[in-house]
C-alpha cells in the first residue's frame, strides 16, 4: 500500500517535470519573437511651473495627463519637467518640440538657451499664460518679434467656450479644422500689438463674432473687435494657443471644465504637435535635388511622411502617409528622365518606383510602387515654392501628388488637380 503511494508519488513528479519542460518549450517561443517598441517619431519636453493659479495649475495637471496618453499613439514621446534651467543648454538633438504650459522662462541663461534653440531650428508650442507679460521690453525678442503680441491688454472673465473661426486651413495645424468650431473653455487674453499688421505671423483662428459677448462680467466681456487665439510666426517652427485656463471653484479647487472637453481643438494640438516634430531633426533640402542623396518627403499638410506601406517593394505596394519614423519605408531617390521630370524610387529598390495606378488621369487616382518602365504615369516634376518646399506634377496628366482629406497613418496617397494646397506641399529632408 505505501509502495503504491510512493509510485505514484514518482510519477506525479515526473509528470510535473514534463509539463514544466513543456510549458517552457512554448512560452520561449514566444517571447523571443516578441517586437521591439518602435522608436517615437520625436521628442517633446513639456515645462511647467505649476505653483500658481488654480486654474493654471488644474490644466497642467490635465495636460500631463493627456498628452503622455497622446504620445502613444500617435509614436512621439512626451517628458515634463519643472526644471526651467534645462533650458539654458537645450538642443533639438536632446528635444525637436518644446512646450511651455503655464509660464515662459525667467533667468538670462534659461531665455538665452531657448533664443538658441529655436535660432536652431527648434520647435516650440506655448499655451495660454506663455505669453503674459505687463513689460513686454523685459524680453523684447520673446514677445515683440517670436510671439508679435507685446504685453497683456484685457482678458475674459469668468471662463467660457468660444466660437473660433479658422483663418488658415491650409496649414498643417488646421487643415482638418472645420471653417468654425467651439473651442473648449478658457479664459481669454488681448493684446496690445495688432498681430494682423506684423509681416511674420499667420493667424490660424480668431474668436467669431458670433461668440460675442463673450464672458460673464460685464466688466470683463468681449462685445466687439478682433481676437487672434491660435498663430503662428513664419520665421520660427512654433505655435501659440490661447487656450489653457480651466474653470474652477475656487473656494473649494475643484475643477469644473477641461482644458481637452474639444475633439476639433484636440485635433489642432495633434497635427500641430505632428507639423512641429515632423522635420525629426532635419533642415529641408537646400538648392536643387541630388540625385545622389536619398529623402523622407514631410506633407506640410499633416507632418506625416509618405511611406511604402509594410517597408515592401513589390508591384501594388500602396504609398501612403505615415508617422516619420526614419526607415526605408521612407526614404526616396530621384532620377531624371528629361524636360523636367523625374522618377521617384524607393531607396531599398530604385527600380521601385512612385506610379499613378493604372495609368489614370481621373481625380483620387490612388498612388503604388511599381517596376520602372518609363511610363509618363512614373514620371513627376518637382516644382519648388518660395518656402523652399515641393510639389510633385504627374506627367501623364498634370496632377499634382496629394495627401488626402485625412491625417490618420495608413492612408494611401492620390493624384489631385494642382491648387497650391498643403496637402500637395512637402518639404524634403536629405537622409544619411
Amino acid at each position: 500500500m505505501y509502495g503504491f503511494r510512493g509510485g505514484s508519488t514518482r510519477i506525479g513528479s515526473r509528470l510535473l517535470l514534463l509539463l514544466a519542460l513543456l510549458l517552457g518549450l512554448t512560452v520561449a517561443p514566444a517571447y523571443s519573437n516578441a517586437k521591439a517598441p518602435q522608436a517615437p517619431a520625436f521628442k517633446v519636453i513639456a515645462f511647467y511651473n505649476g505653483t500658481w493659479d488654480a486654474a493654471h495649475i488644474s490644466f497642467v495637471k490635465e495636460a500631463n495627463q493627456w498628452f503622455p496618453q497622446t504620445a502613444a499613439s500617435n509614436n512621439f514621446s512626451y517628458t515634463s519637467t519643472n526644471n526651467w534651467e534645462l533650458l539654458s543648454s537645450i538642443t533639438r538633438d536632446q528635444y525637436q518640440v518644446v512646450l511651455f504650459l503655464d509660464d515662459l522662462p525667467q533667468t538670462p541663461a534659461q531665455r538665452s538657451g531657448f533664443e538658441r534653440y529655436m535660432r536652431d531650428g527648434g520647435a516650440w508650442m506655448g499655451f495660454h499664460v506663455s505669453a503674459f507679460t505687463t513689460n513686454a521690453q523685459e524680453w523684447p525678442w520673446y514677445h515683440n518679434q517670436f510671439l508679435g503680441s507685446g504685453g497683456f491688454k484685457s482678458n475674459t472673465w469668468g471662463p467660457t467656450t468660444a466660437v473660433l473661426r479658422t483663418e488658415d486651413r491650409t496649414h498643417p495645424s488646421t487643415v482638418g479644422l472645420p471653417a468654425t468650431f467651439t473651442s473648449s473653455v478658457s479664459e481669454w487674453y488681448s493684446w496690445q500689438n495688432d498681430l494682423r499688421n506684423n509681416p511674420d505671423i499667420k493667424i490660424l483662428a480668431s474668436v467669431d463674432p458670433v461668440s460675442f459677448p463673450l464672458g460673464t462680467d460685464p466688466n470683463q466681456s468681449w462685445y466687439s473687435g478682433y481676437y487672434p487665439i491660435l498663430w503662428t510666426n513664419t520665421g520660427y517652427r512654433m505655435l501659440y494657443a490661447n487656450f489653457g485656463h480651466n474653470a474652477m471653484d475656487y473656494s473649494t479647487g475643484a475643477t469644473l471644465s477641461s482644458t481637452f472637453a474639444s475633439d476639433t481643438q484636440n485635433r489642432f494640438l495633434v497635427d500641430g504637435l505632428k507639423w512641429l516634430g515632423g522635420a525629426g531633426g532635419s533642415d529641408p533640402a537646400p538648392g536643387p535635388i541630388s540625385e545622389t542623396a536619398a529623402y523622407s518627403l514631410v506633407s506640410s499638410a499633416n507632418g506625416a511622411c509618405v511611406d511604402a506601406r509594410g517597408a515592401a517593394t513589390a508591384n501594388g505596394t500602396a504609398i501612403q502617409q505615415y508617422a516619420c519614423n526614419r526607415t526605408a519605408a521612407q526614404e526616396f531617390q530621384f532620377r531624371a528622365t528629361d524636360g523636367g521630370f523625374m522618377r521617384i524610387g524607393i531607396r531599398s529598390n530604385s527600380q521601385q518606383v512612385i506610379d499613378v495606378t493604372n495609368v489614370s488621369a481621373a481625380d483620387n487616382a490612388p498612388v503604388q510602387l511599381w517596376s520602372y518602365g518609363g511610363g509618363a504615369n512614373q514620371q513627376w516634376k518637382p516644382v519648388q515654392e518660395t518656402s523652399g518646399r515641393y510639389h510633385f506634377v504627374a506627367r501623364h496628366s498634370g496632377k499634382c501628388l496629394s495627401t488626402p482629406d485625412s491625417s490618420a497613418d495608413g492612408v494611401q496617397l492620390i493624384q489631385r488637380p494642382c491648387d497650391n494646397s498643403a496637402a500637395q506641399s512637402f518639404q524634403l529632408n536629405a537622409q544619411p
